[in-house]
């Protein structure tokens, strides 16, 4: 009976560990594109990602409008407090959708430092990553009207080959945002930001993605 009772209470403590088992951490680092219309806002891209994969994650954004990548930049995603928050939140999965704001002519003056820099952001994140973690590096969504000083021939030509490469270099994965959407500009009001739609349609990209 002693024994029966014993393999009772193991199966229970297992039972109650895998219940116990934390969700997979999926933080969204970006700029306005990710930030949506706002952080906590449903109709962000990952919060619409979190409805599709479900309790066994936990999807965080940590966008901030206008921010870019450079470190030189006008205003540098470094410099930002979500910046912190997302490496304290030691991520399972990243994802870096950074880039649009680069474009803009006095933060691309500062091309040079666009390849070393987005290095050095993914070896930040990975310090704090575990071994197994996933890292995904986003080609931006494609940019329709030049507006605020973005410009799409720069970020295609110039920013996208070396974003494919830092992703070599990282061992991580790529996807590629821009070919979804080359021919649905009406889901770009201002051509630059998704609306509903359009970050429902990059929730599900991304998803994928990471359920592959």
């Amino acid at each position: 009976m002693q024994k029966w009772q014993l393999i009772g209470i193991v199966l229970m403590v297992w039972s109650c560990y895998g219940l116990a088992q934390e969700p997979i951490r999926v933080a969204c680092v970006g700029n306005s594109i990710t930030q949506g219309p706002g952080r906590d806002n449903i109709n962000s891209y990952p919060l619409m990602m979190q409805k599709l994969l479900g309790d066994g994650y936990e999807v965080k954004n940590f966008g901030v409008s206008g921010s870019t990548l450079l470190k030189k930049g006008d205003l540098p995603y470094w410099d930002q407090a979500q910046f912190q928050e997302a490496l304290a939140f030691k991520p399972d999965i990243l994802v870096i959708k950074l880039g649009t704001n680069d474009s803009k002519p006095q933060n691309w003056v500062y091309k040079g430092d666009f390849l070393s820099d987005y290095q050095d952001m993914v070896a930040a994140f990975k310090e704090v990553m575990p071994e197994a973690g996933q890292i995904y590096l986003c080609l931006p969504v494609p940019v329709f009207e030049d507006n605020w000083g973005i410009t799409e021939s720069i970020i295609v030509k110039e920013m996208a080959p070396q974003i494919k490469k830092v992703a070599r270099n990282a061992k991580a994965s790529l996807i590629d945002l821009r070919k979804p959407f080359l021919k649905k500009k009406g889901l770009f009001p201002d051509g630059v930001h998704p609306n509903a739609e359009g970050n429902a349609q990059m929730a599900e990209i991304i998803a994928e993605q990471i359920r592959r």
